[in-house]
Parts: structure tokens; C-alpha cells; sequence
């Protein structure tokens, strides 16, 4: 019998993190003071069978999940359009989960530091049930792509059309288009002893031809990269198409475009046949943070090596020649594991064009969010008047659902524009190319307020856009603070420091989700707006942390990581033990994107030993395993999907009766919890507390629409009752609670 808790901060290289976790310093006054923990014997996880079988693998995990995403595209009941989505959601998902997880494993594999998966699966097991797995929902998704959305679009007139299906005045429209706006742009490769194999792109379509020269009726090679920046589906009636219901919409694939015109490409030659493929390449970033003296500068040395990292997978048409297949295996160097054999058109993220159109009877109904009970909607936009809310009591948003533009937003705007604030501080991990956060941050720099952004450069696939907001942040006057060495700053943050009669009052926000004015209509988060001192305080520490150095630092409302965030836990989570043997009420709540954390999952089996309710809600993977007697029989672990992303991130605990709430940034991950900085805040409002936990009550009701998943790791998924009525939708029970004036989360 053993305790074990992995991951320590301990083990963490003493880089920029020093700022956290060096010092002997408590984790945190909150955890301290606030928790009594009786004496006990805590239970233990057994050594033996049960291990390391008490652990679902993660890629593995993930794979499930994007089969839920999935789900939602082959759900008939589910607005045409929506489903369309779903299915370029999956497409581009799988791409992210080839470029940067099944390439990480490979490069761990080929520099022989690959270990065995905490599920105890080795480096090549993971991979081949990756593979396998893969292999059959990229067939499922193309499948119902075929079967389903195909006809489904043609019966509401949307066609997807071929060449020798079209009429000859279309194709005299798609042949003065051809020379106009692709031709020029087109750059074929040929591939002979004086042109060696090209290099192919991460992400690009491709046309691979083979031409005859008629004088010496030899065949030749060359490639034709499909351009990216045009729309992958032509509309030939016009940009509105499919708008107007009941009138033809047509759409052809760019490549059969292009495919119909090769010999303009190629004068001379004689077009034998062409195949479409498509690469993915490892395209996760590595850059060597300690060595680096510039961090700006080596992350943008670094964003031109992603573009020829090792290709992890090669898409061919399942009509491609056999010998042309052979040529890219061999040019590519890919194992056959590595090709998908796919049914035309490939790269089905390319149906967002579609899905794009505006035809509200093929979509979810309009969402309008509403303003936030705790802010007059008539007058945001009165300086100061967010300000006054705030100091009336503190207010909890739940968005889509409370409209960002009139609460966050609304907040740094003001903050901008009064004259009587004198500093405003700022995290940024993420966010839109015309963000009038950024705009706000810029014209309070240039008010003469002190300014401090933090822009996360680091953040993945967002880099390139962060460099640039970053820049332009400094050249307006900001100071910008380009992360800590070894850590991401993944915390969403706002603290402004204004002048009032009585001196300085800082005012805070603290969320689970990034400060991206248009993801905030569809990503669901939790946000708290606060003037409470103690919050107030901990924020000035955090930033100083953030731009200075303050290794000794302990916060009152704060969890911090990748010092207390994950200790923390496991100590509420150790007093929800204690309370249930001493016959108090006792329980476990956690609402999160990843579970993933070993020491987390542990606890959480020891708290369902000795009889503790514990009830998780995972957007995403989950390598947690419920229903295992004399493990994990007290667990229940729901997903749900749907019109929002699930983003928020909150953690209950029943506390003999006196119920504690975090909400924050920090999935339950190795990366948020041991690579990351991450805040928890604690709510203190009696209501927002009732509110939180009314709103996971409904979460992980058994009638509402959910996936549930069992002791075998499937995850199976429960939308109907037993008589084949339809389980609340919480999304859009909270859309109509919302509508009603005055409503809360639960009211």
C-alpha cells in the first residue's frame, strides 16, 4: 500500500519559475487557514491489479472525444447546417491532434525518451491504437459525410457538384474565374533528375499529376499545390447562394476546378491523370526557453521551422494510382499505417463555407445575451457606472449567456476612458484580430495610465497574431511582458487601480476564459468581476510576480500555479474525506475541459472510498475511470457538447455544510498544473456559491442530455428518456432561464 503523489513542483528546472516555487513558503493562506483537517488514515489506492488500470490513456481519451463531436454531425434531430459544423469541427480538431500529440509521440519515440502512458500502455502500444482508431473515424467522418449530410443538403438545395454535372454557361463562368483569379496565383512542380521532390506544405491540398510528353511519350511527375487563400468550395450562383430558401445553391470543389484546366498548366503536355493528397506535419513549437536571450525572437525563428516539420500523415483519394501512392510514401517518408485512404473531396474543413450561410431555419435559433442582472444595461455606457456595480456587491457572469460587450468588455473600456483611473494590468493569452480589449488597453496607455500587458506569444497556433498585438501594444506605449521562462501565463486577469475618495481601490476580473470578444458568444465561461480588498491584493502580488520577482508570495482568495493550485486541491479534497468519516456532509464537484492529473485522479479515488459523492464534468479527455468497485464506485464522470463549447472551469466542495467554490483557468492537466500559471479564485457571495452549484446540479442531473462514461472507458451518450422523449438541453434551458429579466443561473 502506498500514497502517491506525482508531478511534484518540486521537480520543476529552475528557470523563469523561480518567480513561483522557489522559497519555503506556504502554498497558500486559503488552504491554510481556511481548512481544518482532522486526524485520520486516509484511504489508499492499492497497489497490485488495480494499477496502472486505474488510468484511461489520454490520447486515447481524446480521440473518444472528437467521436462525440462527431456524434453531434450524425445527429439527425440537430439543425442541418449546425451538423455541417460539427463535421469541419471534427477535421480540423483531428489535424491539431496530428500535429501536435501524435507528432510529440513520435518524436519522443525516435529520441528513445518515450515511457510507458500512466494507463501502462508503451510508446508504440499508444500508437497503433492511435492508428487504429484514427483510421476508423476519419472513414466514419467521410461516411457521413457521403450518407447523410450529402443528401441532407441537396434535399434543402445546397448542391456539391462535379465538373460533367455542370451546364455549359457554368462552365464558361468557372473558366473565365479560372483565368482571373487562379491561374496567376498557381505554381506547378515538376519532379525529375533537375527538380528534386517538392517540399510539401503542412495542411496544403494537393493535385498530384502525372503528364505525357508526346515526343518521347515518356511520363513525368509534378505537383500542384491547391491555393489556400481562396474559398475551397466555388459558389456558382454568387456569394448569397443558398440564402434564399428553396432556390439552387451549387458549390464545386476548388481542386476539380483547377483539375479541368491542367492543360493551361502544363502546354504541350498531355494530362495522363491527377489525384488529390493532403500532408500533416509535426508543427508543435520547440523552443529552447533558457537559451534563449530573446524570446520574441526565438519564437519567431521558431514559427518558420513549423513549416517543415516531419510529416505524421498522408490523405490520398481512395482512387489514387498505385504507383503515384508508392512515389509519396517513398518521397514522404510515411509508414503505411500513416496514409488514410479517403473518398473525394478531402480535407472536409473546407465545408465551412457552407456551413457559414446565412439560413436561420438550417440553424440553432438567434442568441441574444443579455446583460447581466448585476449591471444596468441602460447605463453602461456612463463612465464609471461597472464601477459602481462592483463596489454594490460582486457579480458573477456566466457567459454566452451574460453578454461579454457590456460586462468585460465594458469594464476595461470604462477603466480606458475614466480619468480617475490610474493603472490597469492585464493578462492576454488569447485574443481577436480587431479586440477592443486590446483597443482599450491602447488608449489607456495613451491617456497617461500605467499599462501592463502580459501577452502570452506562447500560446499555441496564436502565436503569429500575439507577436503582432504585442507590438502593438509597445509602440503605443504599454508595457508588455512576454511570459516567464519555462512557464506559459495561461490566467485571465484584469485588475485596474482607480482613485476614489477615500484613496486607491483596485478592482478586479478574474475568468475561466480568454478575453476574445468573439469566442465569447460561443465558448460558455464563468467570470468574476470583484472590488474586494483581499482579491484586490492578491492580483497586485500575482502581477507582480508575473513582471518582477516575488518568489515569497501567499494569497488569500488564490490558488496559484504551479505552486498551490494542485496541493490545494487535494487538500479540500482530503477534508472531504475527513468530513465523511466524521459524519458531516461531504461531496466533490469539478467542471472542467481535461482530467488528466494523476495525483487529481488518485484523490479523487481515495474520496470515493470512503464514500464521498464525486461528480466530474470533462469537455474533453477524462483518463479518470468511475464505477470500478472498491475504486471509484462513487464517481459519476458526464460530458456535455453541444450549440456552446463547454469552457469554464469550477470546483465545489460541501465543506460540513458550508459549501467552497474556485472558478478559474486551471485545467486538470500535468501542463496547467505544472508548466502554466494558473489562478483559482474563490468565490465568496452566498449566492454566487448557491448559484455555481445549483448550475452542476443541473449539469450532472440524469435528465439532462449528457454522455456518460463507464468503467470500461466508453463513453455512451443519453439524450432521450425511456420512452424516446428528449432529456433537457442545459444549454438551451439556460438561453430561455436567461431571457427572462432579472434571471440568475439557476433562477
Amino acid at each position: 500500500m502506498k500514497r502517491e503523489y506525482k508531478g511534484s513542483v518540486n521537480t520543476l528546472a529552475a528557470t523563469g519559475r523561480e518567480r513561483f516555487v522557489s522559497g519555503e513558503v506556504p502554498a497558500s493562506r486559503a488552504t491554510q487557514d481556511r481548512i481544518e483537517i482532522p486526524e485520520f488514515e486516509p484511504t489508499l489506492i492499492p497497489e497490485g491489479d488495480i494499477s496502472p488500470d486505474r488510468f484511461l490513456d489520454r490520447e486515447l481519451s481524446w480521440l473518444a472525444f472528437n467521436a462525440r463531436v462527431l456524434e453531434l454531425a450524425e445527429d439527425p434531430d440537430l439543425p442541418l447546417l449546425e451538423r455541417v459544423n460539427f463535421l469541419s469541427i471534427f477535421a480540423s480538431n483531428l489535424d491539431e491532434f496530428f500535429m501536435v500529440r501524435v507528432a510529440g509521440l513520435k518524436r519522443r519515440i525516435a529520441a528513445g525518451l518515450a515511457v510507458p502512458s500512466p494507463a501502462g500502455l508503451s510508446p508504440l502500444e499508444v500508437l497503433e491504437q492511435i492508428s487504429e482508431a484514427a483510421h476508423e473515424l476519419q472513414a466514419r467522418h467521410a461516411h457521413v459525410f457521403a450518407s447523410q449530410i450529402r443528401p441532407a443538403l441537396a434535399y434543402e438545395h445546397f448542391h456539391l457538384v462535379h465538373w460533367d454535372e455542370l451546364d455549359d454557361p457554368s462552365k464558361v463562368q468557372l473558366s473565365k474565374m479560372f483565368a482571373e483569379k487562379i491561374f496567376p496565383i498557381l505554381t506547378p512542380l515538376a519532379v525529375d533528375p533537375a527538380h528534386p521532390f517538392p517540399y510539401i506544405s503542412g495542411l496544403s491540398l494537393n493535385l498530384a499529376v502525372v503528364v505525357r510528353n508526346p515526343v518521347s511519350d515518356k511520363e513525368l511527375f509534378a505537383r500542384l499545390k491547391v491555393p489556400d487563400l481562396l474559398e475551397r468550395l466555388v459558389a456558382l450562383d454568387g456569394n448569397r447562394a443558398g440564402t434564399v430558401p428553396g432556390r439552387v445553391a451549387r458549390f464545386i470543389p476548388l481542386e476539380e476546378v483547377i483539375a479541368e484546366h491542367l492543360d493551361q498548366l502544363f502546354p504541350g503536355m498531355e494530362i495522363v491523370e491527377h489525384h488529390t493528397f493532403r500532408v500533416t506535419r509535426n508543427e508543435d513549437l520547440e523552443v529552447e526557453e533558457d537559451d534563449a536571450e530573446n524570446l520574441l525572437q526565438a519564437l519567431e525563428k521558431e514559427l518558420l521551422r513549423r513549416k517543415f516539420g516531419p510529416p505524421v500523415r498522408l490523405e490520398v483519394a481512395t482512387d489514387i494510382n498505385p504507383s503515384i501512392l508508392a512515389l509519396l510514401v517513398r518521397e514522404l517518408d510515411v509508414d503505411e499505417a500513416e496514409v488514410y485512404s479517403l473518398p473525394a473531396p478531402l480535407d472536409l474543413r473546407g465545408l465551412s463555407t457552407i456551413g457559414g450561410i446565412d439560413r436561420p431555419d438550417l440553424r440553432y435559433p438567434k442568441h441574444v445575451a443579455h446583460t447581466s442582472r448585476d449591471l444596468n444595461a441602460s447605463e453602461t455606457s456612463k463612465a464609471a457606472n461597472v464601477f459602481a456595480a462592483m463596489r454594490r456587491r460582486d457579480i458573477l457572469l456566466h457567459h454566452p449567456y451574460d453578454a461579454f460587450s457590456t460586462s468585460v468588455q465594458a469594464f476595461l473600456e470604462q477603466a480606458a476612458s475614466d480619468p480617475k483611473v490610474r493603472a490597469i494590468k492585464q493578462t492576454l493569452y488569447r485574443t481577436s484580430g480587431d479586440s477592443p480589449i486590446v483597443d482599450a488597453l491602447v488608449d489607456a496607455a495613451e491617456a497617461g495610465k500605467q499599462v501592463l500587458a502580459l501577452v502570452e506569444i506562447k500560446a499555441r497556433f496564436d502565436e503569429q497574431a500575439n507577436i503582432s498585438w504585442a507590438r502593438k501594444l509597445e509602440q503605443a506605449g504599454v508595457h508588455v511582458v512576454y511570459g516567464i521562462v519555462g512557464l506559459k501565463t495561461h490566467c485571465k486577469l484584469s485588475l485596474v487601480v482607480r482613485q476614489e475618495q477615500d484613496g486607491l481601490r483596485r478592482y478586479c476580473h478574474i475568468g475561466t476564459g480568454n478575453y476574445h470578444p468573439r469566442t465569447a458568444r460561443y465558448y460558455e465561461d464563468l467570470g468574476l468581476l470583484t472590488a474586494d480588498n483581499q482579491v484586490g491584493e492578491d492580483l497586485s502580488k500575482l502581477f507582480n510576480q508575473l513582471s518582477g520577482y516575488a518568489p515569497k508570495t501567499s494569497f488569500d482568495r488564490l490558488l496559484v500555479a504551479p505552486r498551490s493550485v494542485r496541493s490545494g486541491l487535494i487538500e479540500r479534497i482530503d477534508a472531504e474525506i475527513a468530513n465523511k468519516r466524521a459524519g458531516l456532509p461531504a461531496q466533490v464537484r469539478i467542471k472542467v475541459n481535461s482530467m488528466v492529473d494523476e495525483s487529481i485522479i488518485d484523490s479523487l479515488y481515495r474520496a470515493s472510498q470512503a464514500g464521498v459523492e464525486v461528480g466530474v464534468v470533462v469537455r474533453g479527455i477524462c483518463s479518470l475511470r468511475p464505477g470500478v468497485p472498491g475504486l471509484s464506485e462513487n464517481i459519476t464522470v458526464r460530458s456535455i457538447l453541444g450549440r456552446f463549447l463547454e469552457h469554464s472551469r469550477v470546483f465545489t466542495f460541501a465543506n460540513a455544510g458550508d459549501p467552497v467554490v474556485y472558478i478559474g483557468s486551471a485545467d486538470m492537466m500535468h501542463r496547467n498544473l505544472d508548466r502554466r500559471v494558473e489562478a483559482l479564485v474563490q468565490l465568496s457571495n452566498k449566492e454566487d456559491i448557491a448559484e455555481v452549484n445549483s448550475l452542476l446540479d443541473r449539469y450532472l442531473d440524469s435528465g439532462t442530455a449528457s454522455w456518460h462514461l463507464d468503467n470500461a472507458g466508453v463513453w455512451a451518450r443519453h439524450h432521450l428518456d425511456n420512452e424516446g422523449n428528449p432529456l433537457l438541453d442545459i444549454q438551451s434551458w439556460l438561453l430561455a432561464s436567461r431571457s427572462r429579466p432579472g434571471s440568475a443561473i439557476h433562477r
